[in-house]
């Protein structure tokens, strides 16, 4: 986070678990239930007005993170504050209000909307149900949000299928922001569409997040995005953090060897590959059985004895940067 801005939101050691389905004989048998970590002491803060970018490849816990922030998932350990509050302690009113102020928008936007319901009914639907306005303005602020998202007022009479996914996806931010939230928490939102229609997203977010002074969590797998969007770049690799920086900071000097493999690996990031040099080889690991020390070594060119034994901390190396790398330290 930039140092002269104010945190919107901050994670403090989050950690999350899920269960591990047991077949039958291992019920009957009584074998205990295994937990997968998902999330391991993940710590974070996004500014007020801020881009943040969270990117690591899949299955390395990016979106699992994006959801317990909105609460569709709980947590087992750590803290989630929104402008000092703790999110996992509101209920009832509390709850909603946030719910009001930090808004996801998910990778396919057509699952997510009602296809028996006009888009006018469903944006009509948030705007009434959260009171943003009086029922005879209802029609005026619809317009509005179909005008901020750049799709024409008739797409109000419409049903999601007559859309394309660029389209959809629109749609989509429009409805997240019909509750005029704070924080937009956007997952995957282009891995669907084509590139000449996630540029189109791309600038559409960078407009609104001007206009409406939003902080947004952008969370991808594609680097080629994340240059263009974010102030800062937080790279997750098997449920943890191992490097945070400013995003030009990332592209030009990245100092963990995963981040240089993930640009490596990336086409069109405005550089040259490497010769090759860092492209990551071999599998994520499984979860349930994570290497020892650091996870990243089996996987790591450069891996000493150290990193096969101590697993690394998230260390600060300056103002604005961090990393979770032994070599770094030698």
């Amino acid at each position: 986070m930039n140092a002269h801005s104010t945190p919107i939101l901050s994670v403090h050691n989050l950690q999350k678990t899920f269960p591990v389905k047991r077949s039958l004989i291992e019920r009957l048998k009584g074998q205990p239930e295994q937990r997968v970590m998902a999330l391991n002491d993940v710590s974070l803060a996004i500014g007020k007005g801020e881009t943040v970018a969270i990117v690591g490849e899949s299955g390395c816990g990016k979106s699992t993170l994006a959801r317990c922030l909105v609460r569709l998932h709980g947590i087992d350990n750590g803290r989630v504050l929104f402008q000092g509050q703790d999110i996992g302690a509101l209920q009832g009113s509390a709850l909603r209000a946030y719910n009001r102020r930090a808004q996801m928008i998910f990778q396919d936007p057509y699952s997510s909307l009602n296809p028996r319901m006009t888009i006018g009914q469903t944006l009509a639907e948030a705007l009434v149900v959260n009171r943003i306005c009086r029922r005879s303005e209802t029609q005026q602020r619809i317009r509005e949000l179909l005008g901020l998202v750049n799709l024409p007022a008739d797409a109000a009479d419409r049903y999601p299928r007559e859309f394309s996914g660029g389209q959809r996806q629109r749609i989509g931010i429009a409805r997240a922001l019909a509750v005029e939230p704070e924080l937009l928490i956007a997952d995957e939102i282009l891995s669907a569409l084509d590139v000449s229609v996630q540029a189109q997203i791309i600038n559409l977010l960078l407009q609104l997040q001007e206009k409406l002074r939003l902080s947004l969590i952008f969370v991808s797998h594609d680097l080629r995005v994340v240059r263009y969007i974010s102030h800062r770049i937080v790279v997750m690799y098997l449920g943890s953090i191992v490097e945070v920086g400013e995003t030009e900071e990332i592209f030009s000097n990245p100092r963990h060897p995963y981040t240089r493999a993930l640009l490596a690996a990336a086409p069109e990031v405005g550089q040259k590959r490497d010769g090759g040099k860092a492209v990551i080889t071999g599998e994520l690991p499984s979860p349930l059985s994570p290497p020892s020390g650091c996870a990243f070594h089996p996987r790591c060119a450069l891996a000493i004895d150290r990193c096969r034994q101590e697993r690394p901390a998230l260390r600060p190396r300056s103002a604005t940067r961090q990393d979770a790398c032994l070599l770094q330290d030698e």
